[in-house]
């Protein structure tokens, strides 16, 4: 509302003729369409479409919404009303007025034909207490926010309603939230403190095969409890003092205690009150949502706590240990104390606390307790008082397509004898793991004493790892020679059956082969987690003659360290393959990461001039990309690779199935702009967008029809409940097979087309997002692997005037614009930092990696940390061990 005389009250929202509306943020500025009427004056204009609930109401596509706005003369004389005008409709023509309801279904022919409407309503007097009543009429054509202003010139003055509808459709309607978010504030009763030593009454193991001694046991590495009482009051002072060669063990392992302290935190989110155990067979049962989509993570030979609901906590009454006997989809199999079983009945409530199993965090305190081992040059090169200079040893390169840089770094490590790692530098889709396989394969055929360990992050890295070495036909693969070391928890149905002939099983279950067996294979892969049961077994640190380590990058110091400390000497051959300028390692301490342990090794060697320089000694810079379109690969190269990435791919082709779709078919990057609205549901934290979902389904739908499979489309958005809800959608669509995930999903991976979905539709939520590192405006490094993930089309869809606001979609969003791909809502008003050189480096962007620490979990808008959103396979979790199992 406003005056003409320019007088504004900070309650009324300030719209000039000259002007537009502009992006209204609701949900930022609640008074956009709060009225006072007592202080507009003698005439009394209604509300249209009110807010229902602090939201904008809902109305549906293709309909016609109509409401009634009532304008009434208070006074005792006549007044003029020179206009009633629709002002600036978002999207444009969207709203009209006129003086007669608009017709309905049961409307007679001759009501229609007389029926006017119209954008601006002229010149009329309102007699003293008369009421006119004028309709406004919405018509959306497409999901999202639909807003407008109507102004009503009366005598001097302009009054003001400021109206937003939210438009859905059939798919946006099926996510809306059924149960209006709550978060629960009360504290959960802690059934037992174990940490404090508490008694409790031990449950029933699950029976083991009879097993070999490992010959090195597992120590127990429990928190000092003096670091218990100083986390979350300050920092330990062996890491405020930072990293340094006398104090490695100390630092990192306070680190790792922060870590651990906060899982513990974390569990605590998925401990249940009042439920009730199933009985199968010989054990209780327990459904818990989540754990399939391992929130919480438990696995076989876990255990939980229980006691009866009526139990007191301090009735001195001890709680009962439940193992964990089978773990299915939604549900886990428990052993108790024989007597809880006899005195369980159907209906008997309980509280349960869940625990995490400690053996991978046990793995890694003894991994960087070993470091000693390690020479000063290895941890720090900056140490060394002199440069290595390598011999390039000559190639006969096994595959035609390597390129330049490729077979350089391969020369090089085939000519290292040790000393520091050498670093395979690989930006997305430049072939590091090809150049890993071919160099591990020149080994294999031209070194008859190379014994090659091989480790990713992953199971799945370490397969596709697998599958490439085997896959290449110029050099015959023995069985006996290559060995996939699995964690005895990996499900067997988990690994492709083309590969089991290269696994250990025993009784159906993977485990380590006995040390006779190790000493035969020349080439052992495994993930970093599970490396550690070689050093258990017994093998020697002079064993290996090169150790290589894909995605280095993704994994933090002391996870590397695990294969490193116990199994590398000074002669070994160590290559790490990765890229520091995309995602590290996922840390659930927001401090623990920010004071190091989200740096990954890979990354710290980056901080050493040799491989900052990029010394063809220490480190060799893939540049041809392979993947994407030049598109696409554009504006990443320029932001993060210094403009050196060169597009490789060879066909692409001169037309593909979705040209019809984008606005410039020589331009395959698309920024969809739509206004929804941030939600959430019961007592889940995250975040969704329905609106987007919907968009999302309808793209993949359109794809489908033009022939691609859902093997070839990748979703990734920030947001744990936008995933799911996607993925109910797709569901109903036909198209489960669409992956959907968050970044850390899909970094390593590739679709033909990938489409992001940003969620973010509110202001007010972009600092505290950055604060705690969520959604895609927190780091650019999630930046970056988001929009490499795409081979030949790469669509956004999200609200400009939120994603603007990061100096790096902007420039995205500004290099659709420039490309005329650019659909969907109205822009933001350019300003001057939308002009910012692409080719700017990342300082100048204001970024610098301390400051945007790696996204650990979701944190809810009050600050208090929520379920941990389990975005992807963590590795503290993935590949625990029963945590006996080195006894």
């Amino acid at each position: 509302m406003s005056s003409l005389q320019g007088k504004w009250d900070e309650e009324y929202s300030s719209i000039q003729d000259k002007g537009e509306i502009g992006f209204i943020d609701y949900e930022d500025d609640a008074s956009v369409c709060t009225y006072n009427p007592d202080e507009e004056g003698p005439i009394s204009i209604s509300v249209p479409f009110p807010f229902v609930d602090g939201k904008p109401r809902s109305i549906f596509v293709g309909q016609t919404a109509t409401d009634s706005i009532s304008i009434k003369n208070t006074t005792r004389e006549p007044v003029e009303l020179w206009k009633v005008d629709i002002y600036d409709s978002k999207p444009a023509d969207t709203f009209t007025v006129s003086l007669m309801e608009p017709p309905s279904a049961t409307s007679d022919e001759e009501y229609i034909r007389s029926f006017l409407e119209s954008f601006c309503l002229e010149d009329r007097v309102l007699q003293p207490g008369q009421t006119l009543t004028v309709w406004l009429s919405c018509k959306p054509q497409g999901v999202g926010l639909h807003t407008t202003a109507v102004h009503f010139d009366v005598g001097d003055d302009r009054i003001e309603r400021v109206v937003l509808l939210l438009a859905d459709d059939k798919i946006s309607q099926s996510l809306v939230s059924n149960r209006p978010y709550r978060r629960d504030r009360k504290k959960k009763q802690l059934v037992v403190d174990a940490s404090a030593g508490a008694e409790f009454v031990k449950g029933i193991r699950p029976a083991r095969a009879a097993t070999r001694v490992f010959k090195y046991r597992l120590p127990p590495y429990p928190i000092p409890n003096e670091i218990r009482e100083l986390v979350g009051n300050k920092v330990p002072d062996v890491i405020a003092e930072g990293l340094m060669i006398d104090s490695y063990y100390p630092y990192f392992s306070s680190l790792l205690n922060m870590e651990e302290i906060k899982i513990e935190e974390n569990m605590r989110d998925y401990d249940m009150e009042c439920i009730s155990f199933g009985r199968k067979g010989p054990f209780l049962t327990l459904e818990v949502p989540g754990l399939a989509e391992r929130r919480p993570s438990l696995i076989y030979g876990d255990y939980v706590f229980a006691k009866l609901a009526s139990e007191d906590a301090d009735d001195g009454t001890c709680p009962y240990q439940g193992y964990i006997h089978r773990v299915e989809a939604e549900q886990v199999h428990l052993k108790f104390d024989k007597y809880v079983h006899l005195r369980h009945k159907a209906g008997n409530l309980y509280n349960v606390q869940f625990t995490y199993n400690r053996t991978s965090m046990r793995k890694l305190y003894q991994a960087i307790e070993v470091t000693k081992n390690l020479q000063t040059d290895f941890l720090f090169p900056s140490e060394s008082s002199r440069k290595r200079r390598i011999r390039p040893a000559s190639l006969s390169p096994l595959s035609c397509i390597l390129n330049e840089e490729q077979k350089r770094s391969i020369r090089m490590i085939l000519g290292c004898k040790g000393g520091p790692p050498y670093v395979i530098y690989g930006p997305p889709g430049t072939g590091k793991t090809m150049t890993i396989v071919e160099a591990i394969l020149q080994l294999y055929i031209g070194q008859n004493n190379a014994q090659i360990l091989v480790c990713a992050p992953s199971n799945s890295a370490a397969d596709h790892i697998l599958e490439k070495l085997i896959a290449e036909k110029a050099v015959e693969a023995r069985e006996n020679e290559i060995l996939r070391l699995n964690a005895t928890t990996r499900p067997c149905e988990d690994i492709k059956p083309e590969l089991d002939r290269f696994c250990y099983l025993e009784e159906s279950i993977y485990k380590c082969p006995p040390l006779s067996n190790l000493m035969q294979y020349k080439i052992i892969i495994s993930t970093y987690m599970s490396a550690s049961l070689l050093y258990a077994e017994g093998i020697g640190r002079s064993h290996f003659s090169h150790i290589f380590l894909d995605e280095a990058g993704q994994a933090s110091e002391p996870e590397t360290m695990i294969p490193l400390s116990h199994l590398c000497h000074k002669g070994t051959v160590v290559v790490l393959a990765g890229d520091p300028m995309q995602l590290g390692p996922v840390i659930h301490s927001k401090d623990a990461e920010s004071c190091g342990l989200g740096m990954s090794y890979l990354a710290r060697l980056f901080e050493c001039e040799f491989y900052n320089n990029l010394n063809e000694n220490y480190v060799t810079k893939l540049v041809q990309n392979y993947r994407c379109h030049p598109a696409i690969l554009h504006l990443p190269s320029e932001l993060f690779y210094n403009g050196e990435l060169i597009a490789s791919r060879v066909d692409i082709a001169s037309s593909t199935p979705w040209d019809d779709l984008l606005p410039n078919r020589d331009f395959p990057v698309l920024f969809i702009g739509i206004q929804g609205c941030d939600e959430r549901e019961g007592n889940n934290p995250s975040w969704f967008n329905r609106f987007e979902a919907s968009k999302v389904v309808d793209i993949v739908k359109k794809m489908t029809e033009r022939g691609l499979t859902g093997e070839d489309i990748g979703v990734i958005t920030p947001y744990r409940q936008q995933v799911l809800k996607l993925y109910k959608a797709l569901e109903i669509l036909g198209c489960s097979d669409v992956k959907v995930g968050s970044v850390e999903q899909f970094q390593g991976q590739e679709r033909q087309v990938i489409i992001i979905s940003t969620v973010r539709s509110t202001v007010k939520h972009n600092d505290f997002d950055r604060t705690h590192c969520l959604g895609f405006l927190s780091n650019p490094k999630r930046f970056n692997v988001a929009i490499t993930r795409a081979r030949s089309l790469l669509i956004v869809i999200g609200n400009p005037h939120i994603i603007g606001e990061d100096p790096y979609w902007n420039l995205l969003l500004k290099h659709c614009v420039d490309n005329s791909s650019y659909q969907g809502c109205d822009l933001p008003k350019e300003r001057d930092d939308f002009h910012e050189d692409p080719t700017e480096k990342e300082s100048d962007l204001g970024w610098k990696e301390e400051d945007c620490p790696q996204p650990s979990n979701e944190v809810e808008s009050e600050g208090e940390p929520i379920n941990q959103a389990e975005e992807f396979p963590k590795p503290v979790f993935d590949e625990a061990e029963w945590s006996d199992g080195w006894k």
